[in-house]
């Protein structure tokens, strides 16, 4: 409570008397320009940003939570968006005018464990324990190519989570960041541990395969690439840049670079022609600026079938493919998962995993002592037979 008023003094003390504060729930369908609209706020506040800018208006997504502080009349004082885990949208009244920024979300994270005996299905037992479906997901997908939940887990194998949440004004803010995890088959360990790489390993520092993205445009030259923060060149502030742009000929096929279900086509704001392709392990895609989309929504796509043409729709300075890759709504690098073979860690790099992978176990190995008496099972490398590090 103390931390949620904090954020709010900084961010509405300036406005805070006879205002009020408000959060909602950002409804599928809803745009930046029709949240303007429904405050009576100029769309020239909209349409005098800087293209990038505009761009970034779209990265906006269903579900999200965001807050407004209106006076007694309504007007609208000042809004946060965000736009992902990391960077946020603020509209604020100065005198009569409306200026929009992008700046940092502020939040503080803890870090929490669980352990639990296997009783109907992984799944189930964690929602019930947890009461966080986002969790129970996310654990099944980071396991979803390494084992058959249905056919290798029996009744009382163990499992424990070491995991991340990241909260905001006194809610939970985004999905939960699994760092280790431990599920027993047939009461054989199965580790998994995360590495700054964004990427899961097992305990040998071999990765567990995931998604592997094929090029969305062949022989393409890239213009832009990805980046939480970059200068920009002409507004010398910095802006974050959600994706990988292709430069291409406009007709230029656009190819799904994983196989999926088409979950958007259609136009979306600053990216013009957007199609989005939701995949495996919370993975999606998004390719815009489309000259010509070639499938609907729902639709089953295989990687490397042509789904769109690249264009110049939307806020675009030149024919090209904005490509960008979300996991759990998250942006993340998708050149960093552009591969055919599973990722292999260098010296340098495995020493450094192991260091992390020996403090999470220990970690999850007190997870399972606090929750079984006291028992820890003989896999960890805690034990004096056991030599992994």
């Amino acid at each position: 409570m103390i931390l949620k008023n904090l954020v709010c003094i900084l961010l509405f003390s300036t406005f805070s008397f006879a205002a009020t504060s408000n959060n909602y729930i950002w409804e599928k369908g809803y745009t930046f320009l029709k949240f303007l609209e429904s405050y009576n706020i100029p769309a020239s506040v909209y349409w005098n940003l800087y293209g990038e800018d505009k761009e970034l208006t779209a990265e906006i997504y269903a579900g999200v939570r965001y807050y407004t502080l209106v006076d007694k009349d309504g007007s609208l004082l000042q809004a946060l968006i965000p736009l992902n885990d990391e960077t946020q949208i603020h509209i604020f009244k100065n005198n009569d005018t409306y200026s929009v920024d992008f700046i940092p979300v502020k939040y503080f994270s803890s870090t929490n464990s669980i352990a639990l005996a296997i009783q109907k299905s992984p799944y189930q037992d964690l929602v019930e324990l947890s009461g966080d479906t986002n969790l129970a997901n996310e654990f099944i997908n980071i396991y979803k190519n390494a084992i058959d939940f249905s056919k290798s887990v029996i009744k009382n194998d163990k499992l424990a989570l070491i995991y991340h949440y990241k909260y905001r004004l006194g809610r939970n803010f985004g999905n939960p960041e699994i760092k280790a995890s431990l599920i027993e088959t047939n009461k054989k360990p199965n580790f998994l541990f995360a590495f700054n790489d964004g990427k899961y390993y097992n305990e040998k520092g071999n990765e567990v395969t995931g998604l592997f993205l094929q090029v969305p445009v062949r022989n393409a030259r890239i213009s832009s690439r990805f980046s939480l923060s970059r200068m920009h060149p002409i507004l010398k502030v910095r802006r974050p840049h959600y994706g990988v742009d292709y430069a291409a000929p406009i007709g230029t096929s656009v190819r799904a670079a994983a196989s999926g279900r088409v979950i958007f086509a259609g136009s979306k704001s600053g990216y013009g022609r957007v199609v989005e392709v939701t995949h495996n392990n919370g993975l999606k895609t998004l390719y815009a600026h489309l000259h010509q989309i070639n499938v609907k929504k729902n639709q089953s796509v295989k990687a490397g079938q042509v789904i769109g043409k690249v264009g110049n729709s939307g806020l675009s300075t030149g024919p090209h493919l904005h490509f960008g890759l979300y996991k759990n709504n998250k942006p993340i690098n998708p050149l960093s998962n552009i591969k055919s073979t599973k990722s292999v860690l260098s010296k340098a790099q495995k020493k450094e995993f192991l260091e992390i992978a020996k403090n999470y176990e220990d970690k999850l190995r007190i997870a399972i002592m606090d929750n079984f008496s006291g028992e820890s099972p003989s896999y960890f490398a805690y034990n004096k037979n056991v030599n992994r590090y």
